[in-house]
């Protein structure tokens, strides 16, 4: 994604209250770290009907890894942070993935 441009990863998601309260928050912010990217990760809350009910934890999460803002409860919230494009470039020169891409297996 770094190579076609992306500086920030959108995911929407609807998670379960076991598997969001076991897998969210660390694939968030993993996502964000093995891409180099801001997650902007909008999560629905609360019953999505009387037998699913959504985990929720909206959360913007830095290149770092670093949970910049959330919300935590089950009911809508709004999370709100600056998207500083100039520590982006800074993270990814300290730590050049790009340079170690195996693009001769997997590709551009």
């Amino acid at each position: 994604l770094v190579q076609k441009g992306c500086q920030v990863l959108l995911i929407p998601a609807a998670f379960t209250k076991k598997t969001g309260e076991a897998h969210w928050e660390v694939l968030m912010r993993a996502r964000a770290i093995e891409t180099q990217c801001y997650v902007i990760a909008a999560a629905q809350a609360g019953y999505l009907n009387p037998q699913r009910y959504a985990f929720g934890h909206t959360m913007i999460v830095d290149p770092w890894g670093k949970i910049l803002a959330e919300v935590k409860e089950d009911k809508p919230g709004l999370a709100i942070a600056d998207i500083d494009l100039s520590y982006l470039e800074k993270v990814r020169q300290e730590m050049p993935l790009t340079q170690h891409a195996r693009t001769d297996i997997y590709g551009q």
